[in-house]
């Protein structure tokens, strides 16, 4: 005879059975499948960014969200849309790498009004108590590292060459300053042109071309992106001159195995993988316990990669 009772009492005990089963074997329970969180940086042709994405979710996932990867491609409409988006699906936290240091307030600003806080990797914005975070490369002590470094392959003297990075993102501007703020007080070394080439690598090729052109007694260029760099390289080799000193900024494995063989000298590693590994720490510890960072802007230092240590350069990271 069927008893009602009895049925939901085993169908409990069942339950409970194969709850406990699960936790004796460490079954990954779902208890967070339905959190998400969104991660939105810039175009993943440039390693960087892509590096950026992979730690990032490569953390959340082995925290136990779901994802959403989108690229704003540098573009601020495109990003409020993104941020629309994330705030649609219910995002829990969103990982940002931000289109624009003045353009991305709003979009961030309309994440916290909707109850979605923000953790903000590699670029500022020119507010604060907007994001929960903002962790950024020491930019500053990186370039001075670069510059140092370039000054020494230089042997303090000859013409050079800058290429900046777009005008919008304050790291362009950090990383020029600490750059001049070492090579300048080397007399002999003087700068003939300083062009921005928006990060890009096929515009860096065709701005060193035109400079080259019209500069042809350069020694050096420094680069504010390993990307840029990239460009300017390929454009001194076409043309023949491998005698002229390169030194980037970001620690691409490319750059590196440039190094290796011979092109590019130096560049300066900034923790893409790390920065965003721990967006996604304090992420979590927000959304599980609404627990804040001491600081909201925290800087991460950089390391200056060359021959000596190109080797253990991976992912822009650096292996034992």
């Amino acid at each position: 005879m069927y008893n009602r009772e009895e049925n939901m009492k085993l169908t409990r005990r069942l339950t409970l059975a194969a709850f406990a089963g699960a936790l004796a074997l460490g079954t990954a329970l779902p208890a967070f499948s339905a959190d998400l969180i969104a991660i939105i940086t810039p175009a993943h042709d440039n390693p960087f960014f892509k590096a950026e994405a992979v730690g990032a979710e490569a953390k959340a996932k082995e925290l136990g969200y779901e994802t959403l990867l989108m690229t704003h491609d540098d573009d601020a409409n495109k990003q409020s849309e993104m941020i629309d988006t994330a705030i649609g699906r219910g995002a829990k936290a969103i990982i940002l790498d931000n289109a624009g240091a003045d353009a991305s307030v709003a979009a961030v600003k309309k994440a916290k009004d909707a109850g979605i806080p923000s953790f903000l990797i590699d670029r500022e914005i020119n507010a604060t108590g907007v994001a929960v975070a903002q962790i950024v490369s020491n930019n500053y002590q990186g370039a001075q590292l670069g510059a140092q470094e370039f000054v020494k392959l230089m042997g303090e003297k000859g013409n050079y060459v800058e290429l900046v990075g777009k005008e919008s993102d304050t790291n362009a501007s950090i990383r020029s300053q600490g750059y001049h703020d070492v090579i300048d007080d080397y007399p002999d070394l003087k700068s003939v042109a300083k062009q921005s080439a928006n990060w890009s690598q096929t515009e860096a090729y065709s701005k060193m071309e035109t400079i080259l052109q019209a500069n042809p007694d350069i020694k050096g260029v420094i680069s504010g992106n390993d990307t840029m760099a990239m460009g300017a390289i390929a454009a001194l080799q076409a043309a023949g001159r491998k005698d002229v000193i390169v030194v980037g900024f970001d620690g691409s494995n490319d750059v590196r195995d440039s190094i290796k063989s011979g092109g590019i000298k130096a560049t300066v590693l900034q923790p893409a993988y790390a920065q965003a590994q721990l967006a996604v720490e304090q992420a979590d510890a927000y959304i599980k316990n609404k627990t804040t960072p001491k600081e909201e802007k925290q800087l991460m230092d950089c390391v200056l990669i060359n021959a000596d240590n190109a080797g253990k350069l991976e992912t822009f990271a650096l292996t034992n």
